[in-house]
């Protein structure tokens, strides 16, 4: 299994609205790709930001790369959300799971 992950920052005036975009229709929406098997929206403060970190589980690379293309480690972000983010990663970072001590009934 292949974990994307992916840092957005906001202002904090602006983390409760990008939140709001982000939860409902990113990961839940995400469940009908083929080779999707869950994922994690993380936020803390960090300095005068608000960090977002998302971590979505995949089947495999090619599972990924079937749904992403090519360039699959480029960042996705609808035009829509941009105007919250003060920055973000123009590319996810991906990591092979090598354990899932506890976790594995949240990726059913």
């Amino acid at each position: 299994m292949i974990a994307r992950i992916w840092h957005g920052y906001t202002k904090p005036e602006h983390a409760d609205s990008y939140e709001a975009m982000l939860k409902p229709e990113l990961l839940p929406g995400m469940n009908k790709i083929p080779g999707y098997k869950g994922g994690i929206v993380l936020r803390r403060p960090l300095g005068d930001e608000i960090e977002f970190i998302t971590i979505m589980v995949w089947e495999s690379i090619e599972a990924l790369q079937a749904v992403a293309g090519p360039h699959y480690a480029a960042a996705i972000i609808p035009e829509d959300r941009l105007k919250f983010l003060s920055r973000y990663d123009k590319e996810s970072a991906h990591y092979e799971i090598r354990s899932l001590q506890g976790l594995t009934d949240l990726l059913r």
